[in-house]
């Protein structure tokens, strides 16, 4: 059975930032302000995964506080080289002659301000410095399947990776997996096991998840 330290969600978080965020801690209290918004908004809607994001940043600009120049979503990030053997496969897979380095694409971030709101592609190395919460989200969003753990798995270790190839650089930042399971059946949404094996996935890289369905929501908190 899993036993991961858990936070059940009965309502807002404590200790919504107010102004600029100068830290991880900053931003995921922001994220935690945000976080009965964003489960009420994406129960009202089935979409895609690209349609929950919006929410997410939607829910982050407003309940969360998070200032318009510190939050990006889809940020083009670019490593010149990588030292984590999954981001040196991933980076193999490419074609020849754009298989140097890796872009990670992270879903939603929240920036410090040093980024200076610019999150161009040609800005791709300074963002990734600057970062002080990243959030991968998935969504069963899916015709005829559900989500399942060996996908999640993958956006977990890519999040891992993430945050070792940038505390490489002297940096660091705070990695997040949010699930959004609101698939109005049940046969839609991820397995009992499914959804255990991607909690003890999370723990054990060091990546904090955050999981809501149509009747459910909970955060496993990382040390």
């Amino acid at each position: 059975m899993f036993t991961s330290p858990v936070r059940l969600y009965h309502g807002a978080f404590p200790g919504k930032p107010l102004g600029m965020i100068s830290t991880s801690r900053h931003a995921l209290a922001a994220l935690d302000s945000a976080w009965g918004q964003i489960i009420s908004d994406c129960r009202q809607v089935l979409g895609s995964e690209l349609h929950y994001q919006a929410i997410v940043y939607h829910a982050l600009r407003t309940s969360g506080s998070v200032p318009l120049r510190q939050i990006g979503m889809n940020v083009k990030q670019y490593l010149p080289s990588v030292s984590t053997d999954m981001f040196r496969d991933l980076a193999a897979r490419k074609q020849p002659g754009f298989n140097q380095g890796f872009e990670p694409i992270p879903d939603v971030v929240i920036f410090s301000e040093e980024l200076g709101a610019d999150w161009r592609r040609r800005n791709a190395s300074k963002t990734l410095r600057c970062m002080l919460l990243a959030i991968e989200i998935k969504a069963s969003e899916r015709a005829a399947s559900r989500l399942t753990a060996a996908e999640i798995r993958t956006d977990i270790l890519k999040l891992a990776a993430h945050r070792e190839e940038v505390r490489a650089l002297g940096a660091d930042f705070l990695p997040v997996m949010m699930v959004i399971d609101t698939a109005p059946d049940q046969s839609e949404r991820m397995t009992e096991r499914g959804l255990a094996q991607s909690r003890e996935t999370g723990m054990k890289a060091g990546v904090q998840f955050r999981y809501f369905s149509a009747d459910a929501a909970f955060v496993d908190w990382t040390k």
